[in-house]
């Protein structure tokens, strides 16, 4: 489908998606009717085969009319004479199809000349039809019984006679002789349909009262497994041998060179372009990924549509060639002027896994140049990037809806988002009086640019800080290093509960990094059970050199968790399990590890307080208010490091679902960083 847009300041140029879905009107596009986004697609249904009729006009003289009708009936007389002749006589009721067809008046049965036995010497001087001609006569016939003026009558008659003359057949013999031989030896014939399998069913009702031995015998063989398979396999294959091809073929036009596109429009499959206008022109904006237009080549970035289907369409808006595609179904040809523009040779583009960290509504966006092809998506969903040729606008596929959807998506590409956000928060830091109003200060237009970008001041954000995508690729764990399991979550969250079950149900399947301290020793305890004992000095060397995964201070001893205690427990073959901060996540990550993240959120602050209230607690109104606004704050700083989630409002419910989440790593391959795997 083909899809426009117009809107309407001077010089601005927009696109409209050829999709399948409806058009929106976004807060940007305005009230008029033609500036919103409209999708052209053609309904599905059987393709329209253009035919061409040539009409026999001209008067004719009242004498010619009277051969023409003694000429006819000499005809008919002629034909119910051979009829008669060495006519065999049928037994209606010996075959179930022709007693059908004689209880139709409108319809006659014909003998099936395959089956007659040939004549030795069989000449056709007399002026008898030859075979292959049977049934276009018999056609004719029927379509002369049918007419009721005389003009057509005389028409049909005039091309009967025709096909009876000697010269007519002798030319017809020499073509077939001559057609048969030019044939490419070898080649396998056209099929002549595609709906075997239903013409096998018709059989098959009209045997089905059969008593005759060939009938039932018929009957039978049409029902076998490998006959029905046969059938089924020839018309798959019958189906791509009679779909049309896309063409393309240069011509002069106009003293132009253009060339001439057809495109076939299969089924529910859009075309997948975008137009714009320039000037007067209609140009092909945007070839988008899935389409036909895709698929055939033939379209490309650049071409000046000059018609469709025979119609000019140069000096239409966007909107007019959107009615006009509106209309045309089928085989779809257009006139185009060929890109100037350089084309690079085809290659196979590599797809590109990326985790989005930000929500995206193309509704809400004004910059999206198409906004019906607009791919909305959440925060953590997987995107499939198909195309990167506009360093803007990804082309890209949403997970799991690579079947479901044929055309791919507009995504904002990673620099464009970032340059963007990277504005957006620099103009709300420089007013927080008026938190999400952009463009609404009384300054003049050159206070106005300098507030909205200025490098030298110290509030603007880099573009590489903010968070857009992530390259992603599969990973699935190995038997023997499980991927360590980080438990995260505000206070009271049930992190530390959870790990402790899990200890205490399997202590052969998982367990905890042994950690170092600066502490001496206790009676009881053993250096590398229940801690790594070192001195102050070695743990801030180790604490220096980033070995640390976290560490802190209480009772003016350090203690940390080292990525080697972490490293030790995934060689055993067990499972590590982790209760971090988050501000310990980024070194955790930064490490080969590859932690498998899970937040821990809390419930509402009522089921909260009762699940407290279990364990003896009675927390404040204004604490439980700062746990949530906590949990609010952690999954907005630190989100983008979560692999899932847990809502701890039934501590069963969440260690069965954390049990599900573990177990899942063993049988199903995860998303994780590709700079993982490097």
């Amino acid at each position: 489908m083909i899809t426009s847009h117009q809107n309407g300041g001077p010089g601005y140029v927009t696109e409209d998606p050829m999709g399948p879905e409806n058009g929106t009107e976004g807060p940007g596009s305005g009230a008029k009717l033609q500036q919103r986004e409209r999708a052209v697609d053609f309904p599905p249904g059987d393709r329209v085969v253009g035919t061409v009729s040539s009409m026999v006009q001209g008067s004719r003289c009242s004498a010619q009319m009277e051969r023409m009708q003694q000429y006819q009936e000499e005809l008919r007389r002629k034909r119910e004479e051979d009829a008669n002749k060495g006519k065999h006589e049928i037994d209606l009721n010996a075959s179930l199809r022709l007693k059908k067809l004689a209880q139709n008046p409108a319809k006659t049965g014909i003998d099936n000349p395959t089956f007659e036995a040939p004549e030795a010497g069989k000449e056709t001087k007399d002026g008898s039809p030859l075979p292959e001609l049977e049934d276009l006569l018999e056609a004719l016939r029927r379509v002369q019984s049918c007419l009721v003026d005389t003009q057509s009558q005389a028409d049909v008659a005039l091309v009967l006679g025709m096909l009876h003359k000697e010269d007519f057949q002798n030319a017809f013999t020499i073509h077939s002789a001559v057609t048969q031989q030019m044939q490419p030896r070898g080649s396998p014939p056209l099929p002549l349909t595609a709906q075997a399998q239903g013409l096998c069913l018709e059989v098959q009702y009209i045997l089905q009262s059969s008593q005759h031995k060939e009938g039932v015998e018929l009957s039978n063989l049409l029902t076998t497994p490998h006959l029905q398979a046969l059938i089924q396999a020839h018309d798959r294959v019958a189906e791509q041998e009679l779909e049309p091809d896309p063409e393309e073929s240069v011509i002069q036009y106009m003293g132009e060179t253009v060339k001439l596109v057809r495109l076939e429009k299969a089924g529910d499959m859009p075309l997948g372009a975008t137009v714009r206008n320039e000037m007067d022109s209609v140009v092909v904006s945007r070839v988008v990924k899935g389409g036909t237009a895709e698929r055939s080549g033939l379209l490309a970035e650049g071409d000046e549509i000059l018609q469709i289907n025979g119609v000019p369409v140069r000096g239409k808006n966007v909107n007019e060639v959107h009615d006009l595609l509106t209309e045309m179904h089928g085989t779809l040809t257009f006139l185009l002027i060929p890109s100037s523009q350089k084309k690079t040779p085809p290659h196979r583009e590599t797809v590109m896994h990326v985790r989005a960290y930000f929500n995206y509504d193309p509704s809400d966006d004004p910059y999206v140049p198409c906004r019906e092809l607009g791919l909305s998506f959440r925060k953590g969903d997987i995107l499939h990037i198909i195309s990167q040729d506009d360093p803007n606008w990804w082309q890209a596929y949403r997970e799991g809806d690579e079947n479901n959807q044929p055309l791919a998506g507009l995504v904002p590409g990673k620099s464009f988002q970032q340059q963007r956000e990277a504005m957006k928060k620099t103009i709300v830091d420089r007013n927080p009086d008026s938190p999400g109003k952009l463009w609404c200060s009384k300054k003049n237009k050159k206070q106005r640019k300098k507030t909205i970008y200025n490098p030298s001041s110290n509030v603007d954000y880099s573009a590489h800080d903010i968070l857009t995508y992530d390259e992603m690729a599969l990973y699935h764990q190995p038997a023997n290093r499980k991927r360590p399991i980080a438990l995260i979550g505000p206070p009271n969250s049930g992190q530390d509960e959870l790990r402790r079950r899990l200890l205490s149900i399997q202590p052969d399947r998982f367990a905890t990094a042994v950690p170092h301290t600066t502490r001496s020793p206790r009676i009881h305890e053993k250096n590398g059970r229940e801690y790594h004992f070192v001195n102050r000095l070695a743990f801030e060397t180790d604490d220096a050199a980033g070995k640390f995964i976290e560490s802190g201070e209480y009772d003016r001893n350090l203690y940390g968790t080292s990525s080697d205690s972490v490293r030790q427990v995934i060689n055993s073959g067990r499972i590590c399990l982790l209760c971090l901060h988050t501000k310990s996540l980024r070194v955790l990550w930064s490490s080969n590890l590859k932690p498998y993240v899970i937040f821990l959120a809390p419930p509402s602050q009522e089921r909260l307080r009762t699940l407290l209230a279990k364990d003896g607690k009675n927390p404040k109104p204004e604490e439980l208010k700062e746990l949530m606004e906590k949990a609010w704050e952690m999954e907005q700083a630190y989100g983008h490091l979560f692999d899932t989630a847990i809502v701890n409002s039934e501590p069963e419910t969440a260690f069965h679902e954390l049990l599900r989440l573990i177990d899942k790593l063993d049988t199903e391959p995860q998303w994780v960083p590709s700079s993982w795997l490097c």
